[in-house]
């Protein structure tokens, strides 16, 4: 049903699953509503890529449509999927020589530099990974481009001139595109996404110095150089931006100790409660980003239904929450924190996410430090999907000698706006971390079927530890906080790496501050009035814990 048809944010495939969700939160006993917002997202007009070379070369004209594959069963719906194009992208057409810069990282731009290569005026050719896109983007306008192409190496994303790609094996065809969200708030040069068949035919325009070893591509692969030119590349793109109607949908199991009659979840302010999220629009089929983690989600709400019919009530009361919108930029999620900052911020236990519950077969945690150990305790409980023999925690343990968790940094999923805006106890938890087809119309059933779960015992597991983690935290009587772990992760934060004068102060700031030093953008100097913001909110909130006005 989910993943049945592209269901992009705004669209009424998109609008659908909603209802979908809200009907099985309903047939199992749990109280949910739709939460919807107004809101600005931008869908793909046109777009063209023309690679101009010296004569006698003719211009080549790129294909940009991702290819249907013999025996698809989703060709019939295939003309849904949105054509390739980063979201918040800016319209325009700009012509330019090629300058390659790898990943298009700050230390990509300086190794750059110190050979010589100048990209201001250029449209530069970047490959996906290592950053987020709108970091690629956000780089390029830095240092001068005029636009950018990002596209999908087969040295990070699979495949080979023997056909050994999707639906044959796991990886990305040729033809496959990543598309995603560029937004950072920045100006953005103009910037779609394209295949990595393009990709390599743009790279064998390219002069200049062979790139370094650590640049290059598939052996089987055109030699990487960096340009500039002599090839041109002649990029245009056009957007519309929209006000769009998204839906997050609430599902809530009241506490037992806490039960006051039928009221919505503004009017719950005298409760605690533990939040458990995951978003539903994807860029296309999105099997594994996100509705492998929609369907753990709804596992997870029948389970409760199961303890509910024998008697069961949680001492505090469980909010089950599937955003809208996380692609374009954590809309949804935001939307529906900012509405409920004040309840959420004094009231909210902690915040389980799960994102891509399923792409591959090692599980992954990450979290703020109090949840370290409810979260090993979890995988202690839990059998490992691949190995009986074994618990999820001992394969754990087994691949990488201690169980390694990871910290939620950035704004990579819905926990986001829960760590960031309002500092609630959060965790996210997958199996795999990263997988092939990533954003492209790959990412469908048939992908996750023969490649990522095939008994879908791991999608089993994940909603084992994820409930596990939820009933913990809803049903002991002393909140299960192991605030050792927090002790011991503070010990890294200072003193900053940027601290000129010796004096004591806050790391944040003071990177902040040596950042803006070496751009001298006006974006630099507003993310330090942004650290000093952080700073003296949780200033302020230490103090309302004091008093014992926050809690």
């Amino acid at each position: 049903m989910l993943t049945r048809r592209p269901h992009v944010a705004g669209t009424e495939a998109n609008a659908e699953d909603a209802e979908y969700v809200l009907s099985t939160f309903a047939s199992c006993n749990i109280k949910s509503h739709k939460t919807s917002y107004d809101v600005s997202l931008t869908y793909p007009v046109s777009r063209s890529l023309t690679l101009t070379n010296p004569p006698p070369e003719q211009p080549i004209i790129f294909d940009l449509h991702q290819q249907i594959y013999d025996g698809d069963p989703y060709a019939d719906v295939a003309n849904e999927v949105l054509p390739t194009f980063h979201a918040y992208a800016k319209s325009g057409t700009v012509s330019g020589p090629v300058v390659y810069v790898n990943y298009g990282r700050v230390e990509d731009y300086t190794t750059l530099k110190k050979i010589g290569v100048n990209v201001s005026g250029t449209v530069v050719l970047a490959r996906y990974g290592q950053i987020y896109r709108g970091d690629i983007v956000q780089n390029a306008f830095e240092a001068g481009a005029i636009g950018t192409v990002i596209y999908t190496d087969r040295k990070d994303y699979g495949g080979g001139a023997s056909g050994g790609w999707f639906p044959d094996a796991k990886w990305m065809p040729p033809s496959g595109v990543q598309v995603g969200s560029v937004y950072d708030g920045a100006g953005d040069p103009t910037t779609p996404g394209w295949a990595t068949s393009d990709g390599e035919t743009v790279m064998r325009s390219l002069g200049g110095q062979v790139a370094n070893e650590d640049w290059q591509g598939s052996k089987d692969g055109p030699t990487y150089r960096v340009g500039p030119g002599p090839g041109v590349l002649n990029l245009s793109y056009s957007g519309k931006q929209t006000i769009a109607t998204i839906h997050n949908v609430i599902g809530v199991i009241e506490g037992a100790e806490e039960l006051i009659g039928e009221k919505t979840l503004k009017q719950l302010a005298c409760i605690l409660f533990v939040l458990l999220g995951n978003h539903r629009d994807a860029w296309t089929f999105g099997a594994v980003d996100p509705n492998s983690g929609t369907a753990t989600l709804l596992e997870v709400a029948q389970r409760f239904e199961k303890l509910q019919k024998r008697g069961w009530k949680p001492r505090r009361t469980i909010v089950l929450c599937n955003w809208d919108a996380e692609e374009y930029g954590l809309i949804g999620s935001t939307e529906w924190v900012e509405d409920n900052r004040e309840m959420l911020a004094s009231r909210a236990i902690a915040y389980l996410n799960v994102d891509s519950a399923v792409s591959g077969a090692e599980f992954h945690g990450s979290a703020t430090p109090q949840l370290d150990e409810l979260l090993i305790q979890a995988t202690k409980q839990v059998q490992d999907p691949d190995n009986s023999s074994r618990t999820i925690y001992e394969s754990w343990v087994s691949s990488s000698g201690s169980p390694v968790i990871e910290r939620l940094g950035g704004g990579g999923s819905d926990y986001a706006a829960f760590v960031q805006h309002i500092g609630v106890a959060s965790a996210d938890l997958s199996y795999g971390r990263g997988y092939p087809v990533y954003h492209s119309m790959y990412d469908d059933f048939v992908w996750m079927k023969k490649f990522g779960d095939p008994m879908f015992q791991r999608h089993i597991a994940a909603a084992s530890v994820w409930g596990l983690v939820a009933l913990q935290l809803a049903d002991e009587e002393f909140l299960p906080f192991n605030y050792l772990s927090y002790a011991y992760e503070l010990q890294i934060y200072a003193p900053s790496k940027h601290n000129d004068y010796g004096s004591k102060s806050f790391p944040g700031i003071d990177d902040a501050i040596d950042k803006a030093k070496k751009l001298k953008t006006p974006e630099s100097w507003h993310y330090v009035q942004h650290e000093v913001w952080r700073v003296s909110r949780a200033v302020r909130h230490v103090s309302l814990v004091l008093r014992g006005e926050l809690t």
